[in-house]
């Protein structure tokens, strides 16, 4: 949860945030923190949408928080319509985005998480050449 804290404080609308890993490897957690950090949400009350998709949280910024798990393929995605969110004057936290890798925006930052032992993660992550303030939703 620090981590994603920590990491809140560099995103702008428009950034989309794509988590990579196996389960339990603290994608979930990672969010909290984010969201929490952006919106001021009590993290026991953020959860993963693994059964509604989506959640969205409101506050100083807006947070799409997505869990693609259960997700087939990119055309499930766009058959819900969600490729909006991808564009949207908010910020995309997606678990399991994996699942839509071929309409993932350019800019797109990307963490992956490794599970170390039991209390123990190793994240790293790839952000784009565009700086994270740019909006620009170039594919």
């Amino acid at each position: 949860m620090a981590f994603g804290q920590a990491f809140a404080a560099y995103l702008k609308p428009g950034n989309v945030v794509c988590f990579f890993g196996e389960l339990g490897t603290g994608k979930t957690t990672l969010i909290k923190g984010i969201v929490q950090a952006l919106t001021d949400t009590d993290p026991k009350s953020i959860c993963s949408p693994t059964f509604a998709y989506l959640n969205i949280y409101q506050g100083e910024k807006t947070v799409f928080h997505f869990d693609l798990y259960r997700l087939d393929d990119v055309e499930d995605f766009l058959s819900l319509g969600f490729e909006e969110y991808l564009l949207a004057d908010g910020i995309c936290c997606i678990e399991w985005s994996e699942r839509i890798e071929p309409i993932l925006p350019d800019h797109a930052i990307r963490i992956h998480l490794v599970y170390s032992g039991q209390d123990k993660r190793k994240i790293s992550y790839e952000i784009p050449k565009r700086p994270l303030s740019d909006n620009s939703c170039a594919r």
